[in-house]
């Protein structure tokens, strides 16, 4: 029988936020996102593959700060050239700092899409260029997308704030409904600045998708045909799925690419990178420019980051033990009387509930989720987990039994 958490140090905390914080926290990590009561809502600190609470619960961490900790938190060797940078050097200058050429040569050697880079700071920086950047290459305007690409007036969900005259040029397609994108262009394709799509699907709240096959190619036959941008929105996929991201493992090369989330192992940077011909408005016809994005502190850490993944073979150890906690879970499903998806594996895993006609899975999903978090294992209900090279064996091993055990408990809330 579980217990339910100890949580009143992250209670007051958020009480606390309330009253100077609107929302106490920013978007994604707010309680509503979890289950609300059961969650904690403040981290303490971490190391490895594990997270402790402010009430000093400990977690093996799988949702990773939503993608960006790859090999583990406070790994040594990247924060050990990130002090050395900050002792020794300095980080933040009037001027640019040689590593900037050395970290985009790198991405120029890895990424098939990549002949020119622009660094941002973030996911939401980097999409937003990417179609700064096709419109000003096309001198169009409508976008097709698919995915969720950030925060910015373009593309945010929630609409609050925004004038419609921001968004009412960008028109939304289903992963893997070629069809869908077809009807599109037909209508809008000669006006299509950029398709934009993340290369693997994942909806919010719903099952990880691969490509089917043709599915990818087809984007890109459409694109070429309407003379439209292609740009991969490989945020999640970036440095996981490959070191040249999704498109050199399924084979389909963008125009333009943005990357972010794993490739710095949780400093803050992100990368627009694509074709010389798309990214070279960036010298005069279009705009860029921030206080921070030259900073060299997350470019360090970027570079060293990608020196570990591949010196030490992590993405084929990640696959590895992606790979042995799909099987289990598939096995674990088999014997679960509800109607359950696993999705996402080996790299990005989610468990899933399928919706039905009495809303079932409403009751499910939060008993589930609240089950696995009494026991150590931080997942979240809406959002696919990441596994990081810190995951050790017995940590993948305990997370598959007590999803086991959390199935067998969910009687309770039905």
């Amino acid at each position: 029988m579980s217990k339910k958490l100890k949580l009143d140090v992250s209670d007051h905390m958020y009480q606390e936020a309330l009253k100077i914080i609107p929302g106490a926290i920013a978007g994604i990590r707010r309680p509503y996102n979890f289950v609300p009561g059961e969650y904690p809502i403040y981290f303490d600190h971490a190391k490895g593959g594990r997270v402790t609470d402010v009430d000093g619960n400990e977690y093996i961490d799988m949702l990773c700060a939503y993608g960006p900790i790859i090999i583990g938190h406070r790994e040594e060797e990247i924060d050990n050239a990130v002090i050395e940078q900050m002792r020794n050097k300095g980080f933040c200058f009037s001027l640019t700092q040689p590593i900037q050429n050395q970290l985009a040569e790198k991405l120029i050697e890895l990424i098939p899409s990549a002949e020119m880079v622009s660094f941002v700071k973030t996911g939401s920086d980097a999409t937003s260029v990417a179609i700064r950047v096709a419109r000003a290459s096309t001198d169009r305007i409508k976008v097709i997308r698919c995915g969720y690409h950030g925060w910015h007036d373009w593309c945010v969900e929630v609409k609050g704030g925004i004038p419609r005259k921001l968004w009412e040029d960008v028109y939304e397609f289903h992963y893997n409904e070629l069809d869908e994108l077809e009807d599109l262009m037909k209508h809008h394709g000669d006006e299509t600045a950029a398709i934009i799509i993340t290369p693997v699907g994942h909806p919010l709240a719903d099952k990880v998708q691969m490509p089917k096959p043709g599915f990818l190619e087809g984007v890109r036959a459409l694109a070429d045909k309407y003379g439209t941008v292609l740009v991969f929105d490989e945020i999640r996929s970036g440095f996981r799925y490959d070191l040249g991201g999704a498109q050199k493992l399924f084979g389909v090369t963008p125009d333009i690419s943005v990357f972010g989330k794993a490739m710095a192992n949780g400093y803050p940077i992100g990368a627009v990178v694509g074709k010389e011909k798309f990214m070279k408005v960036l010298a005069d016809k279009v705009f860029l420019s921030s206080t921070f994005f030259p900073n060299s502190l997350e470019q360090v850490a970027s570079l060293k980051t990608i020196e570990i993944l591949e010196r030490d073979h992590i993405l084929d150890k990640i696959r590895e033990k992606g790979e042995f906690f799909g099987k289990r879970l598939n096995q674990i499903i088999k014997n679960v009387p509800y109607d359950v998806e696993v999705s996402g594996i080996p790299l990005m895993p989610f468990i899933t509930f399928k919706k039905d006609a009495d809303n079932l899975y409403k009751k499910l999903r939060p008993g589930f989720y609240t089950e696995l978090i009494r026991r150590g294992v931080f997942l979240q209900p809406y959002h696919h987990g990441y596994i990081a090279y810190r995951h050790t064996d017995q940590d993948i091993a305990y997370a598959a039994d007590m999803v086991e055990e959390s199935f067998g408990e969910l009687k309770k809330y039905i």
